[in-house]
Protein backbone atom coordinates (compact mmCIF):
# COMPACT_ATOMS: atom_id res chain seq x y z
CA UNK A 1 0.00 0.00 0.00
CA UNK A 2 3.00 2.22 -0.28
CA UNK A 3 2.04 3.85 -3.58
CA UNK A 4 -1.53 4.51 -2.40
CA UNK A 5 -0.31 6.23 0.74
CA UNK A 6 2.09 8.38 -1.30
CA UNK A 7 -0.65 9.39 -3.73
CA UNK A 8 -3.03 10.43 -0.97
CA UNK A 9 -0.22 12.00 1.05
CA UNK A 10 0.79 14.14 -1.93
CA UNK A 11 -2.79 15.39 -2.10
CA UNK A 12 -2.20 17.29 1.14
CA UNK A 13 0.62 19.24 -0.49
CA UNK A 14 -1.70 20.06 -3.38
CA UNK A 15 -5.04 20.92 -1.76
CA UNK A 16 -3.79 23.05 1.15
CA UNK A 17 -1.85 25.52 -1.07
CA UNK A 18 -4.70 25.52 -3.59
CA UNK A 19 -7.06 26.52 -0.77
CA UNK A 20 -4.78 29.40 0.15
CA UNK A 21 -4.50 30.54 -3.47
CA UNK A 22 -8.27 30.22 -3.91
CA UNK A 23 -8.92 32.32 -0.84
CA UNK A 24 -6.40 34.94 -1.91
CA UNK A 25 -7.80 35.22 -5.44
CA UNK A 26 -11.36 35.83 -4.25
CA UNK A 27 -10.12 38.24 -1.52
CA UNK A 28 -11.35 35.89 1.24
CA UNK A 29 -14.98 36.75 0.44
CA UNK A 30 -16.13 33.23 -0.42
CA UNK A 31 -15.39 30.88 2.48
CA UNK A 32 -17.23 27.77 1.28
CA UNK A 33 -14.71 26.91 -1.43
CA UNK A 34 -11.72 27.67 0.77
CA UNK A 35 -13.07 25.60 3.64
CA UNK A 36 -14.04 22.81 1.25
CA UNK A 37 -10.52 22.65 -0.17
CA UNK A 38 -9.03 22.66 3.33
CA UNK A 39 -11.32 19.80 4.35
CA UNK A 40 -10.41 17.83 1.22
CA UNK A 41 -6.74 18.32 2.12
CA UNK A 42 -7.42 17.02 5.62
CA UNK A 43 -9.38 14.08 4.23
CA UNK A 44 -6.65 12.94 1.85
CA UNK A 45 -4.16 13.36 4.68
CA UNK A 46 -6.19 11.05 6.93
CA UNK A 47 -6.61 8.48 4.16
CA UNK A 48 -2.88 8.61 3.36
CA UNK A 49 -1.96 8.17 7.03
CA UNK A 50 -4.35 5.23 7.39
CA UNK A 51 -2.96 3.53 4.28
CA UNK A 52 0.59 4.16 5.48
CA UNK A 53 -0.06 2.61 8.90
CA UNK A 54 -1.91 -0.31 7.33
CA UNK A 55 0.89 -0.85 4.83
CA UNK A 56 3.44 -1.06 7.64
CA UNK A 57 1.26 -3.51 9.54
CA UNK A 58 0.41 -5.76 6.58
CA UNK A 59 3.76 -5.65 4.81
CA UNK A 60 4.65 -5.69 1.14
CA UNK A 61 2.03 -6.91 -1.30
CA UNK A 62 2.85 -8.32 -4.74
CA UNK A 63 1.53 -5.05 -6.21
CA UNK A 64 4.24 -3.13 -4.34
CA UNK A 65 7.17 -5.10 -5.70
CA UNK A 66 8.47 -4.65 -9.26
CA UNK A 67 9.77 -8.25 -9.41
CA UNK A 68 6.47 -9.88 -8.38
CA UNK A 69 4.80 -12.54 -10.49
CA UNK A 70 1.10 -12.66 -11.38
CA UNK A 71 0.50 -15.92 -9.50
CA UNK A 72 1.57 -14.32 -6.20
CA UNK A 73 -1.63 -12.28 -6.14
CA UNK A 74 -3.85 -15.29 -6.82
CA UNK A 75 -5.96 -16.93 -4.18
CA UNK A 76 -8.55 -15.81 -1.69
CA UNK A 77 -8.71 -12.03 -1.29
CA UNK A 78 -11.23 -11.91 1.54
CA UNK A 79 -14.52 -13.24 2.80
CA UNK A 80 -17.55 -12.22 0.77
CA UNK A 81 -21.14 -13.45 0.93
CA UNK A 82 -22.35 -14.18 -2.60
CA UNK A 83 -25.75 -15.36 -1.34
CA UNK A 84 -26.54 -12.37 0.88
CA UNK A 85 -29.59 -10.27 0.02
CA UNK A 86 -29.07 -7.79 2.87
CA UNK A 87 -26.88 -5.33 0.91
CA UNK A 88 -29.63 -5.04 -1.71
CA UNK A 89 -32.26 -4.37 0.97
CA UNK A 90 -29.99 -1.80 2.62
CA UNK A 91 -29.35 -0.07 -0.71
CA UNK A 92 -33.05 0.04 -1.51
CA UNK A 93 -33.84 1.49 1.91
CA UNK A 94 -31.18 4.19 1.41
CA UNK A 95 -32.67 4.98 -2.01
CA UNK A 96 -36.11 5.20 -0.42
CA UNK A 97 -34.69 7.55 2.21
CA UNK A 98 -33.36 9.93 -0.44
CA UNK A 99 -36.66 9.65 -2.28
CA UNK A 100 -38.43 10.55 0.94
CA UNK A 101 -36.35 13.70 1.32
CA UNK A 102 -37.47 14.75 -2.16
CA UNK A 103 -41.13 13.69 -2.05
CA UNK A 104 -42.38 13.42 1.50
CA UNK A 105 -40.51 13.28 4.76
CA UNK A 106 -42.75 10.52 6.15
CA UNK A 107 -41.06 8.08 3.72
CA UNK A 108 -37.73 8.73 5.46
CA UNK A 109 -39.06 7.17 8.68
CA UNK A 110 -40.17 4.00 6.88
CA UNK A 111 -36.86 3.80 5.01
CA UNK A 112 -34.94 4.36 8.25
CA UNK A 113 -36.74 1.48 9.93
CA UNK A 114 -36.08 -0.76 6.94
CA UNK A 115 -32.43 0.31 6.95
CA UNK A 116 -32.06 -0.64 10.62
CA UNK A 117 -33.62 -4.06 9.94
CA UNK A 118 -31.36 -4.59 6.90
CA UNK A 119 -28.23 -3.54 8.78
CA UNK A 120 -28.97 -5.83 11.72
CA UNK A 121 -29.76 -8.67 9.32
CA UNK A 122 -26.52 -8.14 7.43
CA UNK A 123 -24.39 -7.98 10.58
CA UNK A 124 -25.96 -11.07 12.15
CA UNK A 125 -26.44 -13.22 9.04
CA UNK A 126 -23.64 -15.58 10.14
CA UNK A 127 -25.01 -15.92 13.67
CA UNK A 128 -28.02 -18.07 12.77
CA UNK A 129 -29.42 -20.18 9.98
CA UNK A 130 -27.58 -22.37 7.46
CA UNK A 131 -24.35 -20.36 7.53
CA UNK A 132 -23.93 -19.89 11.29
CA UNK A 133 -20.39 -20.07 12.64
Amino acid sequence: MRIESWIFGAGVFFFIPVAAVYGFLNHWNEWVGTLGLLLVGALVGMIGAYLGFTGKRVGMRPEDRPDAEIHEGAGEQGHFSPWSWWPLVLGLSCAAGFLGMAIGFWIVFIAGGLAVVALVGWVYEYSRGDHAH
